[in-house]
């Protein structure tokens, strides 16, 4: 009981310090790749709307990242679009045909993507090493020059050429597609 206490008392160190790995773990494996990136430190910022007030002018297209599963709950995607944007669930069914969806549970978020809610990122597939999550990006990305997404921490933000992007797409092995979602 005490054990439950003191890691209560302790969780917001806890979260600080696994961001920090999650942090590290992207930054160090777009370094290996030799992706290059850049990168701000900010207030957490779990929602698009508390992250507006600490962008910079970067000239990045700062990117909303939404995660689902299928009806059955044997499929996860990961929907990637313009943070400027936004989409209903049942707008997202029709156009991605892939049944009824849902928000996949922190759980499921954690199993996947080795993340927790307020922090999804396209890097999160980086924890995906069955390759299990499909991504769904918005078309209107790919005339952007660079993105911007949290590096699986949502007190940093990552900005990144949208060529370097789609290389890291390709290496990291899980599949993905450009859709006109809007």
């Amino acid at each position: 009981m005490q054990f439950i206490l003191l890691l209560q008392h302790h969780l917001p160190y806890f979260y600080y310090f696994c961001g920090m790995e999650r942090r590290d773990k992207v930054f160090e494996w777009l370094t290996s790749h030799d992706i290059k990136y850049s990168w701000y430190e900010h207030p957490e910022a779990p929602t698009i709307e508390i992250a507006r007030q600490y962008w910079h002018n970067d000239g990045s297209k700062h990117c909303k990242n939404l995660f689902f599963r299928n009806h059955k709950g044997n499929r996860h995607y990961l929907v990637v679009f313009d943070s400027e944007q936004s989409m209903a669930i049942h707008d997202l069914e029709h156009v991605l045909h892939q049944g009824k969806l849902s928000f996949a549970s922190p759980e499921r978020m954690d199993k996947w993507l080795g993340l927790r809610p307020g922090s999804v990122s396209p890097f999160g597939l980086i924890n995906d090493t069955e390759n299990h999550v499909h991504l769904f990006l918005d078309e209107t990305l790919c005339n952007q020059p660079s993105l911007s997404f949290h590096p699986n921490d949502n007190r940093f933000t990552v900005v990144i050429d949208r060529e370097e992007f789609e290389r890291y797409l390709t290496l990291i092995g899980n599949t993905y597609e450009y859709i006109k979602l809007y």
